[in-house]
């Protein structure tokens, strides 16, 4: 996996997180947790792309993989984002 592109997905994860939670309010961790959390999220969508092999090859730093790397750590770290809003949601609501 070349550095860079993870770096940009690293990146643009802890901004899909941002964003997500912007978005989604009642998930929202606040601006640090959305971004740590959005961080870890555009990691393991670099790992997911390049186990599907949709990632980025050896010196794949064109157009489009600089965009598909944007968009799988955006994505990723706003899915991810809404799983530990939601668990930490339904964790916080349980009846004692």
């Amino acid at each position: 996996m070349d550095t860079v592109a993870l770096l940009v997905q690293l990146i643009s994860g802890a901004v899909g997180g941002n964003i997500a939670g912007n978005l989604l309010k009642k998930l929202s961790l606040g601006t640090v947790g959305n971004s740590i959390v959005g961080i870890l999220g555009g990691g393991l969508g670099a790992v997911l792309l390049n186990a599907l092999g949709l990632g980025t090859g050896p010196g794949g730093m064109d157009v489009g993989s600089v965009i598909g790397s944007i968009a799988g750590g955006g994505v990723g770290g706003g899915v991810l984002l809404a799983i530990v809003g939601a668990i930490r949601n339904a964790i916080g609501s349980r009846p004692n």
